[in-house]
């Protein structure tokens, strides 16, 4: 089955307690637009980021979360789940995120995606959801998402299929990311194969097995 765009969803600025920037404003609380919204090399226009040293950036420029790991959430907390109800910007449907190998690249509408890292949960998330201990719980359920970069801008919007064009041969995925740096990490020497994995996270890598002796 070919995978698609279920919906593309924008930030609208929310002032919380829980916010995480400083000013108390969050763009968490994402709505779906019915248009085609043009996705830039610096993030998806017209969506709110509130703490920018967190959020946003050319790796982080774009953030997917698969609507069948949201019905999982929403069977768990007995709630519903609307598209960015996680404060993904894509909500795809048939895609395999957690499966999905770093640095692979995607054809979405006209603009060319490239998948970098899984999101880490915060503070800021269990507080927009109202439970407590979602940061324990979301790590122990694995299924992160995807952070992606811009390649190619161009318009995505709702339906538009989602094509993975490129796929890089070291087969590491945002699946072993996340747990490598959360739950496993005798997964870590893995992450030094991932070229296209933010230099960041692959420092982190080498000070942990460095540290293991």
């Amino acid at each position: 089955m070919t995978g698609r765009v279920a919906a593309v969803n924008l930030g609208r600025v929310t002032e919380a307690e829980w916010a995480g920037d400083a000013s108390g404003r969050s763009g968490i609380d994402k709505r779906p637009v019915d248009a085609p919204v043009a996705f830039r090399v610096d993030g998806v226009v017209g969506d709110f980021i509130g703490e920018r040293a967190h959020h946003g950036g050319e790796d982080q420029a774009v953030y997917a979360y698969a609507e069948e790991d949201a019905a999982w959430w929403a069977a768990e907390l007995g709630r519903d789940i609307r598209p960015g109800g996680f404060g993904e910007n894509l909500t795809t449907y048939a895609v395999d995120i957690t499966g999905a190998v770093i640095g692979e690249q995607w054809q979405v509408g006209s603009a060319l995606l490239q998948v970098t890292k899984p999101r880490t949960p915060c503070t800021t998330f269990a507080g927009f959801w109202g439970v407590p201990d979602l940061i324990k719980r979301f790590t122990a359920r694995a299924l992160p998402g995807a952070y992606l970069r811009v390649l190619r801008e161009g318009e995505v919007g709702p339906g538009d299929p989602v094509e993975v064009v490129e796929r890089p041969a070291h087969g590491v995925t945002i699946g072993e990311v996340f747990r490598a740096t959360s739950l496993e990490p005798e997964l870590l020497p893995r992450l030094l194969d991932a070229e296209d994995l933010p230099d960041k996270i692959r420092e982190k890598a080498r000070r942990r097995l460095a540290a293991q002796g």
